[in-house]
């Protein structure tokens, strides 16, 4: 695998899934925004892309059905030709990280994003434990050590069942769990990351380490030591997390993160 890893990635958040509490059965308005969104994200300059079921909520704490993975699978596909030659990551959430690797198989997907990689959090899914051994077992059975595992340092929404150190969960999560990358984020979606705690996982790792929350135009410059960004609230009318992605601010944003690492 190349070392060279993108450094501003932008989230497509799908509208409820059939299947979901909130669907109504049909997929295409999903199909439509993560070509749409796609496009919109390649003509404002970033590196990346990331796509998830946002709106599915409440998730499942473990394996997704079989329709959330069909119905994933073909938002990539679309995701994947609105940005022919871009970064893409999948996350099935909340931490279906087989699902996950089955879709970016199947999509020519680069990356997964898991929540829950190793230890155990309690969430509002109740407990969520991680599974790097069958993971990696799982992508190596499948040839698919190209699909690099980005994997959430003390992941918002949730608490850790035992407390730790930031920097000695992020060294197990690099050095015992294989994470080909690691993600700071704040509390919750849209919730800024701690400088601190981004200062220690960079300090304990030596894997590209990302900011995955929280970052805004007026915070750029606080998250320079991060390899990159992962961005998604910031992109939207009012910061409303879940809503399409508005043209204008994601093309502000990427040319403020530009310049902000020049």
């Amino acid at each position: 695998m190349t070392s060279v890893l993108p450094s501003l990635l932008g989230v497509i958040h799908l509208p409820p899934l059939p299947g979901s509490p909130r669907s109504d059965g049909d997929l295409g308005p999903a199909e439509e925004r993560a070509f749409r969104e796609a496009e919109l994200l390649v003509a404002a300059g970033y590196d990346g892309i990331v796509i998830e079921n946002f709106g599915d909520a409440p998730f499942f704490p473990g394996p997704v059905p079989p329709i959330t993975i069909a119905c994933m699978t073909t938002c990539a596909r679309a995701a994947r030709e609105g940005s022919k030659g871009l970064f893409l990551g999948v996350n099935i959430l909340r931490n279906d990280a087989d699902a996950a690797l089955a879709v970016a198989v199947a999509t020519h997907a680069d990356m997964i994003r898991v929540n829950v990689h190793t230890g155990a959090r309690v969430t509002d899914q109740g407990l969520v434990q991680g599974a790097a051994h069958h993971t990696l077992r799982t992508r190596r059975a499948l040839a698919a050590d190209r699909v690099r595992i980005f994997c959430d340092v003390d992941v918002k929404h949730s608490a850790p069942l035992a407390p730790r150190p930031i920097e000695e969960e992020a060294h197990d999560l690099a050095e015992r769990g294989l994470a080909d990358a690691l993600l700071v984020t704040g509390s919750g979606t849209g919730r800024a990351a701690s400088e601190a705690d981004l200062d220690a996982v960079t300090r304990a790792v030596s894997v590209p380490v990302y900011v995955a929350s929280g970052v805004t135009m007026d915070n750029l410059a606080a998250v320079r030591k991060a390899h990159g960004i992962i961005v998604g609230s910031a992109l939207r009318a009012g910061g409303r997390a879940g809503t399409p992605i508005d043209r204008d601010l994601a093309a502000r944003f990427a040319e403020a993160f530009r310049a902000s690492r020049r």
